[in-house]
């Protein structure tokens, strides 16, 4: 099957993956995902990710610290990922963002360590890979002070007119596992009319399993089931919506067009 889609969020790099990995990789590319963009969530991940993208061609790193990991990050990370970024290989900084929803996260700290990775990614030239759970507004507002500012807000949730205003900035917008699950009407109508050159595709692997998976653990090769209900949902191929949600990635990310690369 030929390598078609691109799963823009994943984790591949975590110990949910060490038993199978070899396996959990080989059933991707036959499910016809060709590449895997994966983000490190703090400072402990960032040579385990470089690593496993240095194994498994078509494996893409991006390095940043998490905001619901916000107890492992310490101010001198910062510097430290300026000097990552400075030597090593990324397509993105990320997992980066804000997180209203989890209790005992102290927002300022949010905000600091968020603010000073977005202008680490303009610094860089880089995209960002951006959470944010009940925070679109404050992302919005942060990204719009930065125009030279790209990347994507992954597993978006929010409402129409949230993802009209992330779109002008340049924004794109990522949707995995949740979109497959019918009870989902206003998320899967709100993919049906975004435009299809603003998403992405994902897993956000081992996290977030499709309605097919549900209890399971989340790998790439289920992002066949995302494209497909994506397809469904806007009256289209599913080889039309993997092409193009790849293609996005592939312009965002500054991907090689081969997946092999």
């Amino acid at each position: 099957m030929p390598s078609l889609s691109i799963d823009s969020h994943c984790h591949f790099d975590v110990a949910a993956f060490d038993p199978d990995r070899d396996t959990c990789w080989a059933r991707a590319r036959d499910a016809g995902v060709g590449a895997q963009v994966v983000p490190a969530i703090d400072r402990y991940h960032w040579e385990k990710v470089r690593d496993v993208a240095r194994r498994y061609p078509g494996i893409h790193p991006a390095y940043g610290l998490h905001p619901v990991y916000l107890d492992r990050h310490q101010l001198g990370h910062l510097e430290e990922l300026a000097d990552w970024l400075g030597r090593e290989q990324a397509v993105a900084v990320g997992e980066c963002g804000l997180d209203c929803f989890v209790e005992g996260l102290d927002f300022d700290d949010q905000w600091t360590y968020f603010t000073a990775q977005l202008d680490l990614a303009v610094q860089f030239g880089l995209p960002v890979i951006v959470h944010a759970r009940r925070a679109v507004d404050k992302v919005t507002r942060a990204v719009r002070e930065r125009p030279r500012l790209t990347g994507v807000v992954h597993s978006f949730s929010g409402s129409r007119q949230q993802a009209d205003k992330l779109l002008e900035q340049g924004m794109l917008l990522g949707f995995g596992g949740p979109i497959t699950h019918p009870r989902a009407q206003r998320l899967r109508r709100l993919v049906s009319e975004l435009p299809l050159e603003g998403i992405l595709v994902e897993t956000d692997a081992p996290d977030q399993p499709s309605a097919s998976h549900r209890g399971e653990r989340n790998e790439p090769a289920f992002l066949p089931e995302i494209i497909h209900t994506l397809a469904q949902l806007r009256d289209d191929s599913p080889l039309n919506v993997a092409r193009a949600t790849a293609d996005n990635a592939r312009r965002l990310f500054q991907l090689p067009a081969s997946s092999d690369d």
